[in-house]
């Protein structure tokens, strides 16, 4: 009993040395994260510091949604980010790491919406998808043609193959590599649903949900998708210099680059504000920011950077975040989040 008391007060020990050092060695807020949240969070801390000159500009480090969680949920200090940038929820399994690292209270604030586009060259054959057929371009293993109660290794070397009505290009894919959000939400909302079109495949989440997922979500490997590490503006010139070539994107990158690129649509509805907003078009997810609680009042500026987000400047319908191509929340969902942050209430998932 003395060893675990003493093995606690070691460990509280370390969690407010952290914050000493926090208190004299950094005096701004520190994100990572989201490399979709990044513009939005970016254009915040420019507002933020200007219009506050008693705080220091906040730095914003895109890292993707995953390893930004994983930075964020290293432990409590000058040295661990204030704040997580997601475009996706947290996972049980991330806030767990956080609670073992010492990272015990996670304020989860809604930041709005933003859709995932599937996008070609402007000027190139149109697009009219669902996500069956992005399913069957892409999954590893897809049922048989002529067996759809087997599975066996993707087949399709054509989007036509896939589906006669599509053009008959070759499958030709650019997409967030896997430390992104925007990949963890294109296999729930895209490949997850295309595969439980199968009645069989469907029935297996029940019995095997190991099984399933890899079935679902796992993406071939035999060069019709790439994986994209960088930046979407990488993924901009591989369409400029492929005709051919088809791209996942944020309806955001889409919005601020429509004179070069052309979105498909997907179940007959094109993105837009009001198809994202209001649910229809079927590939949206809201986006996050993860406040770490233990820094809030220690590190200079994390409220009131997290009140300028959910401003009325920022968030209202001519707030320079629309006007970047965040999908705003109702009035009645900004409220709630303007309450989250303000009680610091910790997620619950």
């Amino acid at each position: 009993m003395l060893k675990r008391s003493l093995s606690f007060l070691a460990i509280a020990g370390l969690s407010v040395a952290g914050l000493a050092q926090a208190d004299g060695g950094r005096d701004y807020v520190a994100l990572v994260g989201s490399s979709t949240v990044f513009p939005f969070a970016s254009a915040v801390a420019e507002h933020f510091g200007k219009a506050n000159p008693k705080f220091k500009t906040p730095k914003v480090e895109s890292t993707g949604t995953g390893g930004g969680i994983k930075l964020f949920c290293g432990g409590v200090g000058v040295q661990y980010p204030d704040i997580a940038n997601a475009s996706r929820r947290i996972k049980a399994t991330e806030l767990d790491t956080c609670a073992s690292n010492g990272v015990k209270d996670v304020v989860e604030v809604k930041v709005g919406y933003d859709g995932i586009t599937i996008a070609t060259k402007k000027g190139a054959p149109a697009f009219k998808l669902t996500r069956k057929d992005l399913y069957l371009a892409l999954a590893k293993q897809v049922p048989d043609p002529k067996d759809p109660n087997t599975l066996i290794a993707n087949p399709y070397k054509t989007w036509a193959q896939v589906n006669k009505t599509l053009p008959d290009m070759p499958i030709q894919m650019f997409g967030p590599a896997p430390n992104h959000g925007t990949r963890d939400a294109f296999a729930e909302l895209v490949l997850t649903n295309g595969c439980e079109s199968y009645p069989w495949i469907k029935a297996l989440k029940e019995v095997d949900d190991k099984r399933f997922a890899k079935v679902c979500t796992q993406i071939r490997e035999d060069g019709a998708w790439t994986d994209v590490s960088e930046d979407y503006a990488l993924v901009l010139g591989k369409l400029q210099s492929n005709p051919n070539a088809v791209a996942v994107f944020t309806f955001s990158y889409l919005d601020q680059n429509g004179d070069k690129i052309s979105a498909a649509t997907v179940e007959g509805k094109t993105p837009t504000f009001a198809s994202i907003a209001d649910g229809s078009y079927p590939i949206s997810r809201p986006l996050f920011i993860y406040v770490k609680k233990a820094h809030v009042g220690v590190i200079p500026g994390i409220k009131e950077f997290v009140a300028e987000f959910l401003s009325d400047k920022a968030m209202g319908a001519d707030g320079y975040l629309a006007d970047r191509g965040l999908i705003t929340m109702k009035p009645s969902e900004l409220a709630k989040s303007r309450k989250d942050s303000a009680d610091l209430r910790s997620v619950k998932l």
